[in-house]
């Protein structure tokens, strides 16, 4: 099922207000095109490196990001009524994993 136009709007959203900063968490240069999958990627790829760090605020903003992953991916298979609500727990675990990794 595809995303609902509310849904790609919030995913572009979510990609402008987050992508700069989980690209500076691992040091990469933030990506041009940033599609919805793209962006699930990048999430879970700075889950991974943070998850791999002993430092323990790295370790929980890893968890928050792997709950974001998860609510994401269900935003782009949920039926259009449901996407909002994903995305909007997925935002509040992007901020959070942020906070903690900065």
């Amino acid at each position: 099922m595809s995303t609902s136009t509310a849904a790609a709007t919030t995913f572009a959203a979510l990609n402008a207000c987050f992508t700069a900063d989980l690209a500076a968490i691992i040091g990469s240069d933030q990506p041009r095109s940033v599609g919805p999958r793209r962006f699930i990627s990048l999430v879970e790829e700075v889950r991974d490196v943070l998850a791999a760090s002993g430092h323990r605020p790295w370790q929980e903003a890893s968890k928050d990001l792997d709950i974001a992953a998860e609510h994401l991916t269900d935003a782009l298979t949920a039926p259009a009524g449901d996407q909002d609500g994903a995305l909007a727990w997925a935002r509040t675990h992007l901020r959070d994993a942020i906070a903690a990794a900065t």
